[in-house]
């Protein structure tokens, strides 16, 4: 992630992509650089418009905060599912003790 936060701020910068920039940027900020992620770094931003990329972003990032809502309905079936559980747990055990009480 930090590799994309270089490209990031070189963008905001106004500077250049490069190997050597990203680097330098991460060297700056006391990470270790990995030269081979550096130069896939690079490679893989070469035809991307980072402006148009982040705006592409900003709308899909709505999207993906309302993911963890279409998660409830599972959790709460979950629950159901425990609770008749519980409930069939504690029929069976009244039934037992009809047969001795």
């Amino acid at each position: 992630m930090e590799y994309i936060y270089a490209a990031l701020l070189l963008h905001k910068a106004g500077k250049d992509i490069t190997e050597d920039a990203v680097s330098a940027v991460l060297t700056a900020a006391g990470t270790e650089v990995n030269e081979a992620r550096a130069k896939a770094l690079v490679a893989a931003l070469e035809d991307v418009d980072i402006e148009e990329a982040m705006a592409t972003a900003a709308f899909a990032a709505p999207a993906a905060a309302s993911a963890p809502a279409a998660e409830a309905p599972a959790e709460v079936e979950e629950e159901a599912v425990e609770e008749k559980k519980e409930e069939e747990e504690e029929s069976g055990m009244a039934g037992l003790g009809a047969l001795f009480g």
